[in-house]
């Protein structure tokens, strides 16, 4: 009898004891499972966010595109979206501020937002005001009012191009931007002659598109450029020496010269400088001091350097309208056949090299619209094409070695560019 006891005595322990274990393993699975579970969740990628639309969720509203047309102003608009008049000329009071609706320009877009029942109520108005920045109009409640711009996206590209005739057809042929070639025109407007350009010449550049949605919308920076121009090379890189952001060289030199090459953009030498040319309107062999430039009217005229000009007018000798401009103790030049001048400018006034001073026309004695452009060094006529102008300070002696440093991997990703690249190739690097 004692020893039946004893025995069921143990049995009891040991099946308390299996059903101790058994829930403590229960207990420990459901955690690891628990945690299983969670990790999993955590695992999972976010859910993408909402299709937005000038910053409204798209899905919230039923919408509606349209293009402004001809004679069609804010009123007619938001009349013809069942928004009514007092409404209308509350925005039209309200939105001074930001824009004024008068200047809606036919062919810009605009969005109305309805609301997403079966009543499409106005809600909300958008217009385009250009490819970046738009006005938001609330048709409701408050009649909330705000400009507001399009994310704009920074893409690095680079490109290349052999030419045949002129820099802005070499960037069409290679599906490049045309603008392009203005900014290379600025860059190289010191060292690099555009109106002497040869078969053959080529270039490679490495630059910033800007682009809104997928339009884009222009060259942001260029970093670093290299041409070459009757077999000589002219590299250019972007640094910003004195807190000033300016082109050098690869020897730190800068691309800056105390006079522009030439005094306006893109168009031909029609005449020379010349002891001994036939004058087309006279009729007779007399000297030509200057270098013609063929250009359309109206074309923008610049000062080729800072000066002060000492006279504008009308040259009685057959120059039409003239600006004459004293650089320093040396350098003069003169600008003629003018068709106007530059608002405000006036004898005694200081001007900025690039600054606008005039355009082209066909005043006094000429043929056809062109720029008589002149320099004179010590009061004596020289050939503008032939003028060696000095370079601005380079890269000082303490950053040049940063300097060739920052510029190394530029030259080398230059060298890289095909000059076969087409459009197609163009490789856009990374995204800002």
């Amino acid at each position: 009898m004692k020893k039946l006891i004893i025995t069921s005595a143990v049995l009891v322990i040991i099946i308390i004891s299996i059903s101790i274990y058994v829930r403590h393993w229960r207990a420990v699975n459901d955690l690891n499972i628990s945690l299983q579970d969670s990790t999993l969740v955590e695992e999972l990628p976010p859910l993408p966010p909402p299709p937005m639309l000038y910053g409204f969720i798209e899905d919230s509203f039923y919408i509606e595109h349209g293009s402004v047309r001809r004679n069609q102003n804010l009123a007619s608009i938001l009349l013809a979206n069942n928004v009514d008049y007092s409404t209308i000329h509350n925005l039209a009071e309200n939105s001074r501020d930001f824009f004024d609706v008068r200047r809606i320009r036919a062919g810009n877009p605009y969005t109305v937002f309805f609301s997403p029942d079966s009543l499409r109520n106005p809600e909300w108005f958008v217009y385009e005001i250009n490819n970046t920045d738009y006005l938001v109009m609330q048709l409701t409640d408050s009649l909330k009012i705000y400009r507001d711009t399009k994310p704009i996206r920074t893409v690095r590209k680079s490109g290349a191009g052999v030419l045949n005739s002129s820099l802005w057809n070499a960037m069409r042929a290679n599906n490049l931007n045309p603008m392009l070639a203005i900014e290379m025109s600025e860059i190289y407007a010191w060292t690099v002659d555009f109106f002497g350009i040869e078969r053959g010449d080529n270039f490679r550049i490495l630059y910033d598109e800007t682009y809104v949605d997928t339009v884009s919308v222009g060259i942001s920076e260029v970093h670093a450029a290299h041409f070459v121009h009757k077999g000589r090379d002219f590299y250019a890189f972007r640094y910003k020496e004195d807190s000033v952001w300016s082109y050098f060289d690869e020897e730190g030199n800068s691309l800056r010269k105390a006079f522009l090459k030439a005094p306006l953009n893109f168009s031909r030498i029609s005449s020379r400088f010349s002891n001994n040319r036939f004058h087309p309107v006279l009729r007779i062999y007399r000297p030509h001091h200057g270098v013609d430039y063929a250009a359309p009217a109206g074309t923008p005229v610049y000062a080729i350097g800072d000066g002060t000009i000492v006279a504008r007018g009308w040259d009685n000798r057959g120059g039409g309208n003239f600006v004459r401009i004293r650089h320093n103790s040396v350098y003069t030049t003169v600008y003629m056949h003018l068709q106007g001048f530059a608002r405000g400018l006036h004898k005694g006034q200081h001007v900025q090299q690039g600054q606008l001073i005039g355009y082209v026309g066909q005043t006094g004695l000429a043929t056809g619209p062109h720029l008589d452009f002149r320099v004179f060094q010590n009061g004596q006529p020289v050939d503008p094409l032939s003028i060696e102008a000095p370079p601005v300070d380079p890269i000082s002696e303490e950053n040049m070695e940063r300097y060739l440093e920052y510029i190394r991997p530029l030259k080398d990703e230059l060298r890289q560019i095909p000059l076969s690249m087409n459009g197609d190739q163009l490789k856009m690097a990374s995204e800002q």
